[in-house]
């Protein structure tokens, strides 16, 4: 992870209710790491993650790899218009 705030975003979109089958846009994305953070804390995401990975690690995995490379593409750093033109960033 390049960041605290990467890894504190990915968490809380993590813990949303957000989901992979919603194809959401990075406006949602940011939202709901803004909703959830704001909802149940820092703390409260953590302890989602880890008691999905506990549970689920199946899905989990497969929840944070598409909650890092979701946080990635909406929080970039770069406002170039490449960045404005990359096609939306899909699960492989």
């Amino acid at each position: 992870m390049e960041s605290t705030f990467e890894a504190v975003r990915a968490e809380a979109l993590f813990a949303s209710t957000l989901q992979i089958s919603q194809r959401p846009v990075d406006a949602d994305v940011r939202a709901a790491v803004t909703s959830t953070l704001r909802s149940i804390g820092e703390q409260g995401c953590v302890a989602c993650v880890a008691t999905e990975f506990g549970d689920h690690p199946e899905t989990a995995t497969t929840r944070m790899s598409w909650a890092l490379i979701m946080i990635r593409h909406a929080y970039a750093e770069s406002c170039t218009p490449e960045v404005f033109a990359r096609p939306r960033p899909a699960l492989t």
